[in-house]
């Protein structure tokens, strides 16, 4: 295995990061999306300080994760939702448990008090990664969307910082 090296998500990563993203749309078990976004869409709504890919020794894009905030009332201003995806060939190899770090690392850094997420009790292997790196299930919200036609449930996680209070 190579060696998996945690950067910034930049503007050169664009085509891979949007390649992996459609590559977990297209498993139908990521996302109510059902096309990745153009990059300008998708680098206005990532927060930048809150964006990060994995690389491999020869630059290649492993995966990313990239925080959004969930509001812009002062209250919330401690809130991000957050994504991360994996391209299939490099899960197994503990990219996603590297990404999810380095990204609490940078919230908790900028006073981030609350990591939350959804995501389709269907994802197993997501619900696991995410309970492994200090999320917890605060509940499901059920059919609450439509997806490809049917119902979907969505299960919401929230990991809340032990050193921002």
């Amino acid at each position: 295995m190579s060696a998996v090296r945690i950067g910034a998500l930049l503007p050169e990563h664009a085509e891979q990061v949007l390649a992996i993203y459609q590559a977990g749309i297209d498993e139908g078990n990521a996302t109510f999306e059902t096309q990745a976004p153009e990059w300008a869409a998708f680098d206005k709504a990532k927060l930048p300080a809150h964006r990060f890919v994995a690389l491999d020794d020869a630059g290649a894009v492993l995966g990313w994760v990239a925080a959004t905030a969930v509001s812009d009332r002062c209250a919330y201003a401690g809130v991000v939702e957050h994504s991360v995806y994996v391209h299939p060939d490099a899960r197994g190899r503990g990219v996603a448990g590297r990404l999810l770090a380095a990204l609490v690392a940078s919230t908790e850094a900028a006073g981030i008090w609350t990591i939350q997420s959804g995501i389709f009790p269907e994802n197993t292997a997501s619900l696991a990664l995410h309970e492994r790196a200090g999320f917890r299930i605060i509940g499901t919200r059920e059919r609450i969307g439509r997806h490809h036609g049917a119902w979907r449930d969505v299960v919401l996680l929230e990991r809340r910082s032990p050193v921002v209070m």
